[in-house]
Parts: C-alpha cells; sequence; structure tokens
C-alpha cells in the first residue's frame, strides 16, 4: 500500500487524522505505518452506535453439568476414549497467550513470570509439563515413545518475538519443538469515545487484541489450517495462559467429549460464592451460552434447580474443548461485537504519550462465549477447583500470584 492508498482507504472512513505525522517519520517508519493501514480491520468501528452492551441476552436457563461423581463412575472409559484419540493425534491444544505481565509488574510476556521461590518455575513452564503428564501417559498406554500433542501458542504483535526468543532459549521446556506452532493474535484499532482512531506512536495505530473469540480466524489467517487438517487433527482444547494448575488435553475431558458427541465441552468448577466474579455455563433461547459474572442478575445467582442446588453453580476457566469441524461453521457466521470501555495510552493533540487513569475509549472484541452460543451442543465438564483452578489476575491478593502457590504447594508442585 503507498501514500495515496492509505489516505483513500482513510478518507472514505473519516481517519485520515492517522497519517498527521507521516511526513515527520523516516522511511521505514511510514512503510510500517501504510502496512498497518493495510492490514487493519477498521469496520469495527461501526460497532460503537450499539453501545457498550451490545445484544441483549436472550431468555436464560440451566444447562446439565457432567458432575465429579459422574465423571468418577465412568473415568477410565472416558480416559482409554481420549488416550487413544491423543495417540492418533486427533486433539490439538492451543494456549492463549498474547498478555502482558504488566498487572504483576513485569514488562515480560505473562507467561514468562517466575512463580518460583526456591527455583525458576515460569508459567510457560507449568502449562508445558502439565501437557507433558498427558504425553507420558497416551505413550504408556500406547506402548510407544512417539506420541506428541500439537501445541498451538497465540501470541500477540505485542509479545510474539520475546515468546518465541524465550522458548527456544529454555529449549521448549522438554517439548519437542516440531510440534510447536506460533502465530500472532489479529488487532483491532482502538479508539476515542466519537469513533477517532487513536495513534500509540506517530508511526503507529493503537490496536488492542480482537476478543478471545479471534483465535481461531487468527489460526487461519496464520495458514495453519492445512496443517491441523493434514495431522488429522479434530479436537482443539483451548486454554488461557493463566491457569497454572490447568490440565490440557486431559484423557478423560477429552473422552467425554467424544462419547457425549458433544461441539463443544467446557471445564467448569463449583463457584465459591453465587457473586463470584466468574462466567456461569447456560442455555439461552436453547443454546449454549454463558452468562458473565457482571451480566447475572439476582434471580440468576439465587435460582434453584429440582434438587435444590443453585441451578448456576458452575463457573468456566476458559478450558475449551472445540470440534474442528465445528469451528469451521462459526467462521462463515457472525459474531457479535464487544464493545468495551478501556483505558487507552494514546497520543494527545500535541504529539505526546499520555496514559490516562481512568477510561478514555473503546475497545473492541469477540468473546468466545459467543461461539459457543453458535453451536448446537455443549457438555459442562466438572472439575476439582483445588486442582484444576489457579488463575494469575493480581501480584496479591484474590487469584493472584500467592494463591496459585499456595495451591500449586496444595498439589505437590515443587517451587
Amino acid at each position: 500500500m503507498n501514500y495515496r492508498e492509505a489516505y483513500e482507504k482513510l478518507d472514505k472512513i473519516g481517519q485520515t487524522q492517522i497519517l498527521r505525522y507521516y511526513d515527520t517519520l523516516s522511511a521505514e517508519e511510514q512503510q510500517a505505518l501504510l502496512t498497518q493501514i493495510d492490514e487493519t480491520d477498521f469496520s469495527v468501528i461501526d460497532y460503537i452506535s450499539q453501545g457498550e452492551h451490545g445484544a441483549e441476552k436472550g431468555v436464560i436457563s440451566p444447562l446439565e453439568c457432567m458432575e465429579l461423581p459422574e465423571i468418577e463412575a465412568h473415568k477410565d472409559e472416558f480416559t482409554a476414549i481420549g488416550l487413544d484419540a491423543i495417540a492418533h493425534s486427533r486433539v490439538g491444544a492451543v494456549l492463549l497467550a498474547g498478555g502482558m505481565g504488566t498487572r504483576l509488574g513485569s514488562d515480560n510476556p505473562k507467561g514468562m513470570y517466575n512463580i518460583g521461590l526456591t527455583h525458576e518455575v515460569f508459567i510457560f513452564q507449568r502449562l508445558i509439563e502439565n501437557t507433558m503428564d498427558v504425553i507420558r501417559a497416551a505413550n504408556a498406554a500406547a506402548g510407544r515413545d512417539d506420541i506428541w500433542i500439537p501445541f498451538y501458542i497465540m501470541t500477540s504483535e505485542k509479545n510474539n518475538d520475546a515468546t518465541i526468543a524465550f522458548f527456544e532459549e529454555k529449549d521448549y521446556f522438554g517439548y519437542n519443538k516440531d510440534f510447536v506452532h506460533f502465530f500472532k493474535q489479529d488487532m483491532a484499532p482502538a479508539t476515542d469515545r466519537n469513533g477517532k482512531v487513536y495513534l500509540e506512536s506517530k508511526s503507529r495505530i493503537a490496536t488492542s487484541p480482537n476478543g478471545n473469540a479471534g483465535w481461531f480466524k487468527s489460526l487461519v489467517n496464520a495458514g495453519l489450517l492445512d496443517g491441523v487438517h493434514e495431522q488429522g487433527i479434530e479436537y482443539l482444547n483451548i486454554f488461557a495462559v493463566d491457569n497454572v494448575l490447568q490440565r490440557i488435553a486431559d484423557p478423560a475431558f477429552v473422552g467425554a467429549c467424544i462419547e457425549r458427541d458433544v461441539e463443544v465441552g467446557a471445564k467448569v468448577v463449583a463457584k465459591a460464592a453465587p457473586d463470584e466474579a466468574i462466567g456461569v455455563m447456560c442455555l439461552e433461547d436453547g443454546r449454549p451460552s454463558i452468562v458473565e459474572y457482571y451480566e447475572m442478575t439476582d434471580e440468576i445467582m439465587h435460582a434453584k434447580n429440582d434438587k435444590g442446588e443453585p441451578a448456576y453453580r458452575f463457573g468456566v476457566i476458559l478450558n475449551y474443548l472445540f470440534k474442528v469441524s465445528a469451528l469451521e461453521d462459526i467462521l462463515s457466521k457472525s459474531l457479535p461485537m464487544h464493545v468495551v470501555e478501556k483505558k487507552i495510552p494514546c497520543l494527545d493533540e500535541n504529539g505526546e504519550l499520555i496514559k490516562p487513569d481512568k477510561p478514555n475509549g473503546y475497545k473492541f472484541e469477540q468473546l468466545v462465549l459467543d461461539m459457543i452460543h453458535q453451536l448446537a451442543s455443549c457438555l459442562p465438564y466438572e472439575v476439582v477447583r483445588e486442582k484444576e483452578f489457579a488463575p494469575i489476575k493480581n501480584k496479591t491478593g484474590i487469584d493472584s500470584v500467592e494463591s496459585a502457590r499456595e495451591l500449586c504447594k496444595l498439589n505437590g508442585i515443587e517451587l
């Protein structure tokens, strides 16, 4: 894209302010900005008119969960099915790792954060070690030593190079690097409240990741879908970087989803309290969905089922098993866009970088819950909270480095 083409593209949508410093840039900076303009999808800005909340929720009703007693009763059967699927390369893992460790006081990718006390234990390392446990089990069950789970790592433009360099420096923590694939998440422009796109520098548009529903489209755009098909992968287990206890490609979970023939499985935990800040599985207008914690009414929080138990007591932990065929169907559908008010570092009218202390504009995101709502069937699958849910959102307090360390020690993990 040249300057004239970029100007015409921006002029049509009223965003020519993006080029206001163009003449002051070096040739390299100019080309970088033109490339970013060419690659940016500005159509998301049109969603500002719908407001922050987007489409209204439909009729909410409970979705039956496979609870711990049922799982335990069928654990051997589910595990055997899952291990066989893994042995035949039907299962891949997708780590959503585009975030930075800013809230933990780190300028590095979040997965590089060290939670160790007596020796180094990185978040990325914990996730690889959890996956290696499954790989060893699959090889033992099949009497082989060559089984690996294809491992896809979604980075962002801000942390991609550092993430790849870190894995190479650590020799992939013992994982077979031939089975590890990195790809960058697509980005969306960030705007002020009037829909004008911000600049984060004189040569760069302010952007943010396009939400956790963007992972599959980003994987496809990176050219990795052909490899998924060539390897015969039928299921992709996606999970967030910050839960250091979660089991990845968990054979029993995989087996239960295959046995029930669902389009998506969702690991869930029993909520600690009705108002805990965690989304819950449900049906919305008869289809699988998630009610986010900030959308929950008193009626939903305190509803009871026929057994007198809370009807919406299982919270999602962002660990899902999707059928690849279902994901490909979703690609052809239009997902809702969420307009989210955020604090956006940007250039002021004098060209100086400011870091606001309160929200000053909008970011645009598509969410996994909207992917799930496109599907016909979902299996909520309960896991033991203390064994599989140790999220690291903060440095101290609830869902923190501190709480995750205590849970790791409780599960016999040396830090």
